[in-house]
C-alpha cells in the first residue's frame, strides 16, 4: 500500500510571532522554520504504518518556496522514502493547496492520504476536507487512532462529545489529531541517509494547476496589548471594582 504524507513549513512554534511594520503580513526574516507539529505526527503514522507491514512505500509531498527542501529531508530522515516538492512562492489558500494535492493524488495514486489536521500558522482545518471533496475519498478527520483492516481504514476521531469511530473503504484520506501519536526524533545516520533519497521537484503548472486565489489578506495586526491584571483583598472590593471600574454589574 501506497501512503501519500502532505506537509507544511511553518514557524516553528517555540519562536514568538512578529508583524511587518507595514502590516502585511508576519515577519519572516532569519526566523526558524519547521515542520507543522499535526504533520510531524502524520509523518509518523505512516512510518509506523510501513514498520507493521501495512505500507510499502510512504510519499511525503509539500508546496512552498524551495526552502521547503529542508522539511522534506526532515520526513525522509523519519522514514519517508521519497519526496516531492511543488515549488510555488505565492500565498496559497487552502483550495488552491487542495487542487496542488490533488493533482499529486492523481499522479501517484496513492492507497491512503494522511495530513495534519491543520497548521499552526492559518489554523484553517479546510484542506483534508477539500481535498476529500475533489478526490471523491471518505475521510476521517481529527484522528486519534488508525487501523488499516485489508481494504478499509478504521478511524477513531476525537468530537465534541467524546469519541467516534468510522470505517473507510481504501483509498481515503485521514488527518491527524494531537493524541494519535508521539513523533519519534530523526537519527543522525537517517539524517545522512535522507541526503540521498530521491527529492523531485515539479511546479503549479507542470501539474496543469492554476493557484489565483480569489482571497487577498488586506491588513495582519498583532493582538491588542492586555493591561497586566490585579488582585483584590475582600469579595466586597472584587464587587466594588466590578461596579464602579468595569462597570459590568
Amino acid at each position: 500500500m501506497k501512503v501519500l504524507v502532505a506537509v507544511k513549513r511553518v514557524v516553528d512554534y517555540n519562536v514568538k510571532v512578529r508583524v511587518k511594520a507595514d502590516s502585511s503580513g508576519v515577519d519572516l526574516a532569519n526566523v526558524k522554520m519547521s515542520m507543522n507539529p499535526f504533520c510531524e505526527i502524520a509523518v509518523e503514522e505512516a512510518v509506523r504504518l510501513k514498520e507493521k507491514g501495512v505500507a510499502s512505500e510512504i510519499v511525503v509531498v509539500t508546496i512552498g518556496p524551495a526552502t521547503a527542501q529542508e522539511q522534506l529531508r526532515t520526513a525522509l530522515a523519519l522514514g519517508a522514502d521519497r519526496a516531492i516538492l511543488v515549488e510555488s512562492a505565492d500565498e496559497l489558500n487552502s483550495l488552491a493547496v487542495a487542487k496542488l494535492l490533488k493533482a499529486v493524488v492523481d499522479k501517484e495514486q496513492p492507497q491512503l492520504v494522511i495530513m495534519g489536521k491543520q497548521a499552526i500558522d492559518s489554523d484553517n482545518n479546510q484542506t483534508g476536507q477539500m481535498l476529500g471533496a475533489l478526490t471523491g475519498f471518505g475521510q476521517g478527520t481529527f484522528a486519534s487512532k488508525v487501523e488499516v483492516a485489508g481494504d478499509k481504514v478504521n478511524v477513531t476521531r476525537e468530537i465534541d462529545g467524546g469519541l467516534q469511530t468510522v470505517a473507510l473503504s481504501l483509498p481515503a484520506i485521514v488527518t491527524t489529531d494531537l493524541r494519535l501519536n508521539e513523533p519519534r526524533y530523526a537519527s543522525l545516520p537517517n539524517i545522512m541517509k535522507a541526503k540521498k533519497k530521491p527529492l523531485e521537484t515539479v511546479t503549479p503548472s507542470d501539474l496543469g494547476v492554476s493557484t489565483a486565489s480569489t482571497v487577498k489578506t488586506l491588513k495582519v495586526e498583532a493582538p491588542a496589548t492586555r493591561s497586566a491584571g490585579i488582585k483584590v483583598k475582600s469579595v466586597a472590593e472584587l464587587v466594588e471594582k466590578l461596579k464602579n471600574e468595569a462597570k459590568v454589574i
